[in-house]
């Protein structure tokens, strides 16, 4: 077998309303050899996943998929089952899975559901060697697979504490987008947005994480407050700490000016030469070190959100518990194969590593990692007590005494920090701390969750809903209105046309089209981005408070949707385009690939649909928003029933674009008003209008707001490049329009015959990745509306230069166009020039233009020359 393509789908998508891995597959020779023809197939796979049995397949019910085996199903089928199994058996729960025929022989298409893109692939690559081998009679051993799988998920997903902030966001229907491969993470939307780094907010003051992050301005800063701190100074030498120990008394405790997660610190050093190896630890990560008196007590962390104590933890340093027969390195293995452990904190506990500080301790106890502990005998292996070096944590957070809570909210302003981690050494959190017998030795500023989530006795703290709380108070919003516009033609005029309405009448857009990305209409990045990317980038952008996005088939097809649900979802029209690409063969399909957007619409949303187009209408039935109706037909049947609905349409009566709601009639503007409508003429341009005014309406605009916007737009080559734009020469006139294909030909045609009263000349181009049969029919619709026809071949895609415009040029002639009626100049530039220089008085030059701005710069050029 061969993976032909793989890839994972991240948002709403043609096969689901989840993400799903999106794999390509030639089965070669196994076509023509189903399950049921390989001896002992079933049972081998059972062998090696018996919990396979619990797929219920296409029979519905627990063992159907093992039916299919014995009755017969090909490897594709079992490559989709396989690689959801392998997912669910590495602990991603995971359910959805289908497999497509294709017309090419051994070729299919699979699908199935993945929760971390990284293990989703890996799973879909193992998934394929796994079943080749079964179809030879080799089993493999699934358990390395598991734990290679195991490895993958936990390499990149989020840590505890920001995953636990990301899932109570979810759970409120916050959205997020990850950042970054780390714990950089954006919650919200638009203006509404915050961020997070782990624990650390977008609003954390810099000058509370400056104070904690040294520890010296901390005790002098908490100190002079009245808050109980050990004696303590900062030392550069080994002279100064000494004298420091000799002055303050020993045990002291060393530890680096500037650090985290205990590294680096050594607690209860008793005499000077166990002080010049802290000295030496702790220098190592940083130039400075604090020495402090050395408080007996216990570990305790505190943590302050939003100046309120949420939770405390008593923390114990790692330690082992003999049994009277393994070594002490034996009993740290152990504990270290516990699930829940992992390196550094990607779990709810830390693995024990051997260290300095481990081996000190031993020394100090006279033992060694080859020494065997009697039954029940206990040793710590560490001397902090931080989860980050192996500890564990007791929740108490219901016995601290009310002065002490009271005391950790005063720390938390003093230091200036809106979420903070306040380490004390005290006998007992249970009574008021007193001074010398306890003390405050540390605060943290991005404080780990994990000890308060999932300690290791007691009750789990959400400590996520405190944060969450505070990023997003009760009452405050936190997405931005999404409005998203698909279609075969006219997506792109439509997106504009909403953009200007919405920006025109005070918001701030951001818009993402396939001209590029824009923010309150200034142009950010140029290129397409009519998917997933172009959207993610817009929800990216701080300023803006609603959001307009086109939205292409080929994204749908690649990625899958850029956002999860929007509040205005628009179907236009479909028609002929693209058909053959990427297992979409048929009209029906691509219908189905479009109603992506309308299904993605909430169910407080509004679906907007053309219902002049019966493909579109067929869409209706999928949505869960509320449905708004657009139609050139103030008769049209389908517009009567929305309204007995309840719902509101847009039609056209005497001349006027109408909002009709039921038992009231609101006129937005007379067509002739509109520009874009070309005095009522551009049918194709009244349908985007009638969309786009179904959109703002559904966003809450009335019929002036948006008839205000609308006489404000025109279809300039600065409001909206390469689509019908004008451009008079004087003795002709040229129209630059982007259109390239069969529907926005045709859409077209009859308003541009009746433009201007000469020739109707088209430089055209058709586009290589199209079937052959399309192209041949895109030179059939050419040569009903144009006199003369200029072909270039500016968009070859898979094929070679000039072969796309041959078989336009073939089409013509097929069409009844002789051979002087067709000029054949491949470069773009070069062929707007020869059409510009072939027109005479009363004349229309059409530019169907690929490189819009060079287009549009070489006809301004032309008429200055």
């Amino acid at each position: 077998m061969k993976i032909i393509e793989v890839r994972a789908l991240r948002g709403p998508n043609y096969y689901s309303r989840l993400p799903v891995i999106f794999m390509q597959l030639d089965i070669q020779e196994l076509e023509t050899k189903p399950t049921d023809m390989v001896p002992d197939f079933k049972d081998n796979l059972a062998r090696m996943m018996p919990s396979l049995y619990e797929h219920k397949c296409s029979p519905g019910r627990v063992g159907g998929f093992f039916e299919r085996l014995i009755s017969g199903t090909w490897a594709s089928h079992v490559v989709e089952h396989v690689a959801i199994e392998l997912q669910c058996l590495a602990g991603h729960e995971v359910a959805f899975g289908k497999t497509f025929s294709t017309h090419e022989f051994g070729i299919y298409n699979l699908v199935y559901r993945y929760l971390d893109e990284k293990t989703g692939l890996r799973a879909g690559e193992m998934s394929v060697d796994l079943v080749e081998n079964l179809f030879k009679g080799k089993i493999t051993n699934v358990q390395p697979l598991i734990t290679e799988l195991k490895k993958v998920a936990e390499s990149s997903q989020l840590g505890p504490s920001t995953q636990a902030i990301v899932t109570e966001a979810i759970s409120r229907g916050i959205p997020y987008i990850r950042l970054n491969d780390a714990s950089y993470v954006q919650l919200g939307q638009g203006i509404f947005q915050r961020r997070i780094q782990a624990t650390m907010m977008d609003n954390t003051s810099a000058i509370g994480v400056e104070i904690a992050d040294d520890k010296e301005r901390t005790k002098k800063l908490l100190s002079s407050m009245g808050i109980p701190v050990p004696e303590g100074h900062s030392v550069k030498t080994v002279d100064e700490a000494i004298r420091v120990a000799e002055m303050i008394g020993y045990p002291v405790v060393v530890k680096p000016l500037i650090g985290n997660h205990g590294r680096g610190v050594t607690v209860n050093v008793k005499n000077a030469e166990e002080l010049l190896v802290a000295f030496q630890i702790s220098s190592g990560i940083h130039e400075t070190s604090i020495v402090e008196k050395y408080i007996n007590g216990f570990d305790f962390r505190v943590l302050v959100i939003d100046g309120k104590f949420v939770a405390a933890a008593l923390r114990e340093p790692a330690f082992v518990i003999g049994n009277g027969k393994d070594s002490i390195q034996q009993l740290i293995d152990e504990i270290n194969r516990d699930p829940e452990r992992g390196i550094d904190h990607e779990k709810n506990l830390t693995q024990i590593t051997i260290d300095y500080t481990t081996e000190r301790l031993l020394a100090i106890q006279k033992v060694t990692l080859k020494s065997i502990l009697a039954d029940g005998e206990k040793l710590y292996v560490k001397s902090t007590a931080n989860i980050s070096s192996g500890g564990t944590a007791k929740d108490v957070t219901e016995n601290v005494h009310p002065l002490n809570r009271l005391l950790a909210e005063r720390i938390s302003r003093i230091i200036g920090l809106n979420v903070i981690g306040i380490d004390i050494i005290a006998d007992s959190l249970e009574k008021p701390l007193e001074m010398e017998l306890s003390g405050v030795v540390e605060v943290n500023a991005a404080p780990g969750f994990r000890m308060h989530l999932n300690p290791t006795i007691g009750s789990p703290r959400n400590i996520a809903i405190h944060v969450v709380d505070m990023l997003f108070p009760p009452g405050v919003n936190h997405s931005i209105p999404v409005v998203a516009v698909t279609g075969t033609n006219g997506k792109t005029t439509t997106t504009r046309l909403i953009s200007h309405i919405l920006g025109f009448n005070g918001s701030i857009v951001g818009m993402a089209s396939t001209d590029g990305i824009y923010i309150d209409n200034i142009p950010i990045l140029k290129g397409d981005y009519s998917g997933p990317e172009g959207a993610l980038k817009v929800m990216m952008d701080s300023t803006i408070n609603q959001a307009v996005l086109e939205v292409a088939r080929g994204g749908i097809l690649r990625r899958g949707l850029g956002f999860k649900e929007c509040d205005v979802g628009v179907l236009l029209n479909v028609s002929s385009d693209h058909l053959g690409e990427g297992g979409i063969d048929t009209l029906e399909e691509l219908t189905r690939l479009k109603s992506t957007v309308t299904e993605a619409v909430k169910t407080t949303g509004y679906a907007i649909f053309n219902a002049d187009d019966p493909l579109v209408l067929s869409c209706i039935d999928k949505t869960k928003g509320r449905t708004i109706l657009f139609s050139r037909d103030l008769e049209n049947q389908t517009l009567k029933s929305n309204i007995e609905n309840g719902n509101l349409n847009v039609t056209i009566k005497d001349g006027n674009i109408i909002i009709q709601r039921r038992g009231s009639t609101q006129i937005v503007a007379n067509l002739i008003e509109i520009p874009v409508t070309f005095d009522g003429k551009a049918g194709f341009n009244i349908e985007n209008v009638m969309a786009a005014v179904g959109a703002t309406a559904a966003l809450g605009l009335n019929a002036e707001q948006i008839r205000e916007g609308l006489i404000n737009f025109s279809p300039s080559i600065g409001q909206l490049p390469g689509r019908m734009n004008v451009i008079d020469m004087g003795d002709f006139k040229v129209i630059v329009d982007y259109g390239h294909n069969i529907g926005a030909i045709n859409a077209t045609g009859d308003f541009i015959k009746g433009l201007m009263p000469g020739r109707k000349i088209r430089m055209a181009h058709g586009v290589g990745n199209r079937r052959t049969d399309d192209i041949i029919e895109f030179a059939f619709v050419l040569s009903k509306y144009y006199d003369h026809i200029v072909l270039c071949d500016s968009d070859p895609r898979d094929r070679k230069i000039g072969e796309t415009a041959r078989i336009v040029e073939q089409g013509l002639l097929n069409s009844g166009f002789k051979p002087d009626m067709i000029t054949l100049v491949l470069d773009e530039k070069e062929a707007t020039i020869v059409s510009l220089k072939m027109a005479r008085q009363g004349d229309l030059v059409v530019l169907q233009a690929d490189n819009i701005v060079q287009v549009i710069k070489d006809v301004l050029d032309f008429k200055l020359s």
